[in-house]
């Protein structure tokens, strides 16, 4: 059994280097675009440019679950953190658009490794019965330096230029990484390398099917919010001001309803938050068309970050409920890539329906694609026992690589054994 950590260290090794991390991707993110045109690219040129990041973390997946294997977490993200330095520094001085390109493709695929090795990490070392709450704390951490960082950068690029931006996020990264390599080694050795992780991905197509196409669809319609609420306030014609407060109260409600959220999936299931979480963002997608002033904008977008909010960690703990413990790292990065492929076809989604229809039609399919993923997290995530959730790694950890059938995945605390072995669902 490996010692739980300290409050400590969860705090000093895990949760305020997610904040400073993220506080250098809200600093760059709003400059990549800038600095691309500032090297002559077209308008579309540097959105491609910008959506290289994100295709860059969906490449990484699955070679971070064989790095991470290989190499363990600490050494895994330390190099991760040297590349992503790289990364960072070539976009700040790259002479052209080709290198920029090159530099954000880098820090996004560096992202993979880091993020793979902090949850493998925290899946291995914390009990199931408080892992929510740690899931979620760290990724409200990170939503706040988001938030925090475009301003910071904004100060920084007043001094710089477009490239300002950069210079904080490569500072985050640097210290972000010294702070998270002090995360204490694991005590069990690590998996077998390389073609493991498509060995380990075969082994549990059938829990990646089932599950994974409910986390999937999770990924799609949060990331597709932060493309439809943006476009609609154009649409309805608000000015920047105004979407930009009413973005930042839906954040702020997204943050503070992040730990509340983790601490009831510990309390009385996954399924109890996770669901209802997705029928919130169903229901905000739904009434953001029928939206036309401010107030009524606010009020579902203040929905949608409601929604958004309770689901913040829930990748990752039900990721960490199912993963084999004998190949975590390696299926992990085949549950991210789920994810983040959903992530990435989130805001596709929304521009190719707006480019065939109305931009009022991105929000039913949205609301059909968030419904979708609740229906599919209630089929496949089963009851929880509270009173039993101090033995639930026993019973997770216990079952064989892929023994686990559709339908049957254990997540959310402790299933009996019965749902373990048979596929009953209560």
């Amino acid at each position: 059994m490996i010692p739980a950590p300290s409050r400590r260290t969860l705090l000093t090794a895990v949760h305020v280097p997610a904040g400073v991390l993220g506080l250098g991707q809200g600093a760059a993110a709003p400059v990549v675009a800038l600095a691309a045109r500032e090297l002559g690219a077209s308008v579309p040129v540097a959105g491609l440019v910008v959506a290289l990041g994100a295709l860059g973390l969906l490449l990484a997946d699955l070679p971070a679950g064989a790095v991470v294997a290989r190499w363990g977490e600490r050494t895994a993200i330390a190099a991760s953190g040297v590349v992503g330095a790289a990364g960072v520094t070539l976009s700040l001085l790259a002479p052209d658009v080709l290198w920029l390109a090159v530099g954000v493709l880098v820090t996004g695929a560096a992202g993979a490794v880091w993020g793979l090795a902090r949850m493998t990490y925290l899946a291995a070392a914390v009990p199931p019965q408080a892992r929510a709450r740690v899931m979620s704390t760290m990724t409200a951490a990170m939503r706040v330096g988001f938030f925090v960082g475009p301003f910071l950068g904004g100060a920084v690029v007043l001094s710089l230029g477009p490239r300002g931006g950069f210079v904080v996020e490569l500072v985050a990264v640097l210290v972000a990484t010294v702070l998270m390599v002090r995360v204490p080694d694991l005590a069990v050795p690590p998996s077998a390398p390389g073609s493991r992780v498509v060995t380990v991905a075969r082994a549990n197509a059938a829990l990646l099917a089932s599950l994974g196409t409910g986390v999937a669809l999770l990924g799609l319609a949060r990331a597709a919010r932060t493309a439809v609420v943006p476009l609609w306030a154009e649409h309805i014609g608000l000015g920047p001001a105004a979407a930009s407060l009413a973005w930042g109260v839906a954040n702020a409600v997204d943050v503070a309803a992040s730990y509340p959220a983790g601490a009831l999936m510990d309390r009385v299931g996954r399924r109890v938050v996770t669901v209802p979480a997705m029928g919130v963002l169903a229901l905000g997608f739904c009434v953001l068309p029928l939206t036309g002033s401010p107030a009524t904008f606010l009020a579902a977008t203040v929905l949608l970050g409601l929604g958004n909010g309770m689901t913040n960690g829930s990748v990752m703990t039900l990721g960490a409920d199912v993963a084999p413990a004998s190949a975590r790292a390696e299926f992990l990065a085949s549950w991210r890539l789920l994810h983040d492929a959903g992530a990435l076809a989130g805001p596709a989604l929304v521009a190719l329906v707006a480019a065939v229809a109305p931009l009022a039609a991105a929000g039913a399919v949205l609301a059909v694609g968030a419904t979708a993923a609740g229906w599919t997290l209630w089929r496949t995530v089963p009851r929880y026992v509270p009173s039993r959730a101090d033995r639930c790694r026993d019973v997770v950890t216990s079952a064989p690589t892929g023994s686990v059938p559709t339908g049957s995945v254990p997540t959310g605390g402790v299933p009996t054994t019965t749902d373990l072995t048979n596929g009953t669902v209560p």
